[in-house]
């Protein structure tokens, strides 16, 4: 059996509907299951039985025998929240009893870091161990990322396979319930859509222009592949980034989703507002010579062919994977 916890959110329902296209459907989905606008992500998938995320861990440890491998995708992802305790206990600590749990019971696991543990990028945006300690987020939700990382290399007592996966920015299908944390290519549709224009952040850094602010766009398709690559490959445990190694500006996106909807595009900047600017990322790009190096080869979806696929597909028919 494959165990996905953050089954019912975004990355995590479509990882179920990968996994169902290539023919798994022994899977465990783990989740809270108490949100309606989430049904959707999970109508028409194949899959044994839903666990409560409160009941997990003493389904694991009496199932243990029959556990194959372990996507671990919930999380607490609000990039604004302010509740300590809150990403604490859901971000670090949940982690750390799943993953002392893994270690005890012998089963691989995957989990799902995040790009924000790279803060302004002043460190560089390099997955190498030796970096995890020079990096400073800018947020409770890239700080609780970052603190189970920094305490992931440290353990002698691990998984037989291991791996953490830095997703860097991350769009497409089954993202229609994370409202203000949605991609910015759901949040440009929905405007594009009402308003015919759209507006974006004017930028407050000397070095970037209005629009220029960027970010490794990457489309989930290509975060699910590359998670069912480690699932086949177990030989290299660690922390990765997934990107596409390019960043691409927020004027690049913006137009992309005005092509796909056939729209003469039409773009006006706004402040940012005062107590986002300190916690502002202004560029992300993933170094991601690392996961070519033990063997993912796949040609990443361009931001304009994934932006189409997005529109075109899914935006346009309200429709999930």
């Amino acid at each position: 059996m494959i165990v996905i916890t953050g089954a019912a959110g975004f990355i995590g329902s479509y990882l179920v509907g990968k996994l169902n296209q290539a023919g798994y459907t022994d899977l465990i989905l783990v989740d809270r299951f108490d949100d309606p606008s989430k049904d959707m992500n999970l109508f028409n998938k194949k899959y044994i039985k839903f666990i409560d995320r409160d009941k997990f861990f003493k389904w694991l440890i009496n199932n243990a025998n029959e556990v194959d491998f372990i996507f671990h995708l919930g999380a607490r992802t609000d990039t604004v929240g302010q509740e300590p305790e809150l990403y604490q206990q859901l971000n670090l600590i949940y982690s750390q009893r799943l993953w002392n749990i893994c270690s005890e019971i012998q089963v691989p696991l995957l989990y799902a870091s995040s790009a924000a543990t790279y803060g302004n990028g002043e460190s560089g945006f390099s997955d190498s161990h030796s970096n995890v300690n020079n990096l400073r987020p800018l947020n409770l939700y890239g700080w609780s990322k970052h603190d189970f990382d920094v305490w992931a290399l440290k353990q002698v007592r691990t998984p037989p396979f291991w791996t953490g996966l830095k997703f860097f920015n991350v769009y497409g299908p089954n993202e229609y319930h994370k409202g203000r944390m949605a991609s910015v290519v759901l949040h440009a549709y929905q405007t594009i859509m009402k308003n015919g224009s759209m507006k974006l952040f004017r930028s407050h850094h000397k070095d970037y222009r209005d629009g220029e602010q960027s970010r490794d766009f990457i489309f989930v398709d290509d975060i699910a592949d590359v998670m069912m690559h480690f699932m086949h490959n177990q030989e290299n445990s660690g922390i990765y980034n997934v990107g596409t190694g390019k960043a691409r500006s927020f004027l690049d996106l913006t137009y992309s989703v005005f092509t796909s909807i056939q729209t003469t595009p039409q773009v006006t900047f706004i402040d940012t507002p005062i107590d986002l600017r300190g916690r502002y990322q202004y560029f992300t790009e993933a170094e991601i010579q690392k996961l070519r190096d033990i063997g993912y080869t796949r040609e990443f979806t361009s931001l304009e062919e994934g932006v189409d696929v997005y529109v075109g597909k899914y935006l346009n028919a309200r429709a999930c994977y």
